[in-house]
């Protein structure tokens, strides 16, 4: 190795956003966070992964935080890391597309409150649902990384993704992240696809994946040898299962070799000595299940991504039909290639999966019919992979109209309405895009905010839970 060209890795760290939303269904409070932050701030990677994701609607509906106020206590305490974040492209961080308006008012106010990096997707790699919120980031000067979701089907080969990225680069993109959201990326792939993406743009190229299916560390290691710049790793109390691999092992594998990180090993042993307790609370607290730690082979069978195994599971326990599982796991793959090899990614995820169930449940395809799937169908999430049928657009939608245009040329702009709506709860800013992505879950954190700050009983303040897809 001695002849090899040095080529640091960047390790960019999870541990405050991807890999409690993989495990505890992203329930980690501010305050967990807190004591860490400032070693965290001191290790040396590339990037923290924050903020965004699910962590925006786990904060108003679970946690009774102001997701703004959580975002401005870490950039006070990480004053030498970029933060990152994860944005929906047109979805933002809600699972519906919003208007242009929304959408640029957000990143304006998620690179002001602190954001360095955002990392921008859409669950369909349509790029149209991704200009407008590439363009917005540019205009704020935030470091933009465009986003391919990676998957796997007749369509989704090398030369597809080569062409994505090109495409992306292209769209202004600073760096481009490869999204492997259920961990179908395996190493020999991982190796043929960073090394052609590499030699077919200029800017740098970070992986992402999770270790659902096993192969995690590997399929880092190839892509390590192909010239991948970054990739994403937890702190090991919260990393494996449907998290990312551990941020120490890949560090010290990689010591001493052209790709070494630079990370102390130690400084790592000692945060990793923070978390270990809190993993051994959120195990107690029931908020970590041994079924997601493990490795399971059905994401690579079906792939399907961790999340979406349990919301699976969750879904038939309530229906009292625990025993339909593989029926189901198997029903997956037939939906998704019904609805044109959609990326399982929120939001098309939860809307094949739910499909399947119903599916199964009825005992007939088809017969129950979800109005997220119509959505897929009609057009409204953008355009998918590959053609839907016309036997199927028939089936599902008979003869109504379809949208061949880029969806949000379809909604007009909303702010000054939204702002209008709830200008009784406004104490900042942020607060109009709080209730713009969360309606109800957001009025309802604004009520109980309002009764901490005057003291009014909390008990008197409506904050029922309710089970939602992260």
């Amino acid at each position: 190795m001695a002849n090899e060209v040095k080529k640091k890795v960047g390790i960019t760290e999870t541990v405050l956003r991807d890999a409690h939303q993989s495990l505890i269904a992203t329930r980690m409070p501010i305050d967990d966070m807190l004591p860490i932050i400032d070693k965290l701030d001191q290790v040396g990677y590339h990037s923290l992964e924050a903020w965004g994701g699910a962590t925006f609607d786990s904060c108003l509906r679970f946690l009774n935080e102001d997701p703004w106020e959580r975002l401005r206590k870490i950039r006070d305490r990480a004053k030498k890391t970029k933060l990152q974040m994860l944005f929906r492209g047109q979805n933002i961080l809600g699972y519906r597309h919003y208007a242009d308006d929304v959408v640029e008012y957000f990143v304006q106010k998620s690179i002001a409150n602190g954001i360095d990096i955002i990392r921008i997707f859409d669950a369909l790699n349509d790029v149209r649902n991704l200009k407008c919120a590439i363009d917005a980031c540019i205009k704020e000067k935030g470091h933009v990384q465009a986003t391919l979701c990676y998957t796997v089907s007749p369509v989704h080969n090398v030369e597809y993704f080569v062409k994505l990225a090109k495409e992306l680069e292209e769209m202004g993109a600073n760096s481009i992240c490869i999204k492997d959201m259920a961990a179908l990326l395996l190493p020999y792939t991982a190796y043929e696809l960073v090394k052609a993406i590499k030699e077919t743009v200029k800017i740098p190229v970070q992986l992402h994946t999770h270790f659902t299916s096993g192969v995690g560390d590997m399929t880092y290691l190839k892509a390590i040898e192909a010239g991948i710049d970054v990739i994403d790793t937890a702190m090991s109390p919260l990393a494996l299962g449907t998290s990312q691999p551990a941020t120490e092992p890949m560090v010290a594998t990689l010591q001493g070799t052209p790709y070494d990180t630079g990370l102390s090993l130690d400084l790592l042993s000692e945060i990793a000595d923070y978390f270990k307790p809190l993993r051994e609370k959120y195990l107690k607290e029931g908020l970590m299940s041994d079924k997601v730690m493990g490795v399971d082979i059905n994401a690579l069978l079906y792939q399907v991504p961790g999340g979406m195994l349990s919301n699976l599971v969750s879904q038939l326990k309530q229906q009292g039909a625990e025993d339909k599982y593989n029926e189901v796991l198997q029903e997956v793959p037939r939906v998704r290639a019904d609805l044109g090899y959609p990326p399982l990614v929120t939001p098309s995820s939860q809307i094949v999966g739910t499909q399947a169930v119903l599916n199964v449940l009825a005992g007939e395809r088809y017969k129950m019919v979800s109005k997220e799937t119509k959505g897929i169908v009609r057009g409204e999430y953008g355009k998918t992979p590959v053609p839907i049928s016309d036997e199927i657009v028939k089936k599902l939608i008979g003869d109504e109209p379809r949208i061949t245009c880029r969806p949000a040329d379809n909604i007009p702009p909303e702010l000054d309405k939204i702002r209008e709506e709830m200008k009784e709860y406004e104490e900042q800013p942020e607060d109009v895009l709080s209730y713009a992505l969360f309606g109800q879950v957001a009025k309802k954190f604004f009520e109980y905010r309002r009764a901490q700050k005057y003291k009014i009983d909390a008990n008197l303040v409506d904050m029922e839970e309710k089970t939602y897809p992260v």
